[in-house]
């Protein structure tokens, strides 16, 4: 693996620069709100908008990048999602009124077309860059670590930026891209490819295959990702709107305060990423635990409204949240062939992105319906999630027809 540091190094900027990217928005939608005088529900669009595009293109990029290498795909993104927040960015310059937002729509729309080349691609390249499951896992713990410091950065930075004037945190965004770009060109060396792409209509027959034989846990893990994508950014949009209505907090205090359950799920992520090594049955209980905590802590906050009440049970749903995701991660990355571990990441990657697109809206419209209601629906998706990891995901088993049984990949042996 040390000889991979330079790589891992330039991979993990993509996750943390993508994640500053989107959510250093959070702390600053009631501000944009403001300075566009758009309702709470149309600047949730801005998180939306960037997600909805990313699912649509998420599994055209993986299947892509299994067919012309992983780099390919990752530079081109890395630019478009640097373009698309510079669009954002200099609306205010060129316009006034309602078609400022607009135009921002439209710069987040293109930097989800971006951002769908790039994060979901990481995961994929980091499972070719390593051969020992150990190593796959620790990296990936690594990966999400990266992704989970990055939403701890980003309401303080995002808060930061936004004090000086409302716009900079999308200028931001291209000089962040850039440094990753530089990154991924002149660090990352992708490994030689050792079979030649299937043509499309054989690869589709193949991910048919895959989905018949391992469907069942396939779609668990989905929906698992879906679901934590959507109690974070959920209960973030929650918190930021609180904090500053009810509490009177803004700037770089109220990001101070959105980053504690995000350092708790940094934390989490990467101690998680370090102890399952290539134990999918850990990672399974590993997985069923964090959603508890999460699931709990959740309920707990139905019961009661008081800020310091809800923010300490934030911090346990973060932590469970960030024991869940690096566990998922390791389980769909190592349960599949390289040949197609792109494409199925990447529709896990997608998965996760409907997560985050739906949180925000479906919260704004849940809080109409009042705190205990909101929290109480909140929680039963989250219990859902237990149920579903519980039922569906049977590692070990070695029945991978039909039973939900994750047996292991077979890695393709080096052709002379």
């Amino acid at each position: 693996m040390d000889n991979k540091k330079n790589d891992l190094f330039a991979l993990a900027s993509i996750p943390l620069i993508m994640t500053l990217g989107n959510s250093m928005l959070i702390p600053i939608l009631p501000q944009i709100s403001r300075e566009l005088h758009v309702s709470s529900f149309e600047v949730s669009m801005l998180i939306t908008v960037y997600a909805v595009v990313a699912i649509l293109l998420i599994p055209i990029a993986g299947y892509l990048s299994d067919k012309f290498g992983r780099k390919m795909i990752i530079i081109p993104s890395l630019i478009i999602a640097g373009a698309g927040g510079a669009v954002s960015g200099v609306a205010s310059w060129f316009a006034d009124g309602a078609t400022v937002y607009w135009i921002i729509l439209a710069g987040r729309l293109l930097q989800g077309i971006g951002a769908a080349g790039a994060f979901p691609i990481v995961l994929p390249f980091v499972g070719d860059l390593f051969d020992a499951d150990e190593e796959v896992s620790h990296s990936l713990g690594i990966i999400e670590t990266s992704n989970t410091f990055g939403k701890v950065l980003s309401p303080i930075l995002g808060a930061l930026l936004g004090a000086w004037i409302w716009y900079v945190p999308f200028l931001a965004i291209p000089v962040l891209c850039f440094v990753s770009l530089l990154l991924v060109i002149f660090l990352v060396k992708e490994p030689k490819r050792r079979e030649e792409a299937k043509p499309l209509k054989e690869f589709l027959s193949t991910v048919k295959e895959l989905f018949q034989k391992k469907g069942r846990w396939l779609y668990a893990i989905f929906a698992i990702g879906c679901i934590c994508m959507f109690l974070l950014f959920g209960v973030l949009f929650y918190l930021s709107e609180q904090l500053e209505s009810k509490h009177g907090l803004d700037g770089v205090l109220k990001g101070l305060v959105l980053a504690i359950p995000l350092a708790a799920l940094c934390l989490a992520a990467y101690f998680t990423g370090k102890k399952i090594g290539n134990n999918k049955k850990l990672m399974k209980w590993c997985g069923v635990f964090g959603l508890v905590m999460s699931t709990g802590a959740l309920f707990g906050i139905g019961f009661f409204n008081n800020i310091y009440f809800v923010i300490a049970c934030l911090i346990v749903c973060g932590a469970g949240i960030g024991i869940v995701l690096p566990s998922s991660d390791a389980l769909i990355t190592e349960g599949i062939d390289k040949s197609l571990r792109g494409t199925i990441t990447s529709i896990y990657g997608s998965m996760r992105f409907i997560g985050v697109s739906l949180g925000p809206p479906a919260v704004s419209l849940l809080m109409k319906a009042g705190h205990m209601t909101m929290f109480f629906a909140i929680a039963g998706v989250s219990l859902i999630a237990v149920i579903l990891l519980l039922t569906l995901v049977q590692p070990g088993s070695g029945k991978d027809k039909g039973k939900g049984g994750i047996k292991k990949a077979a890695r393709p042996a080096p052709q002379s």
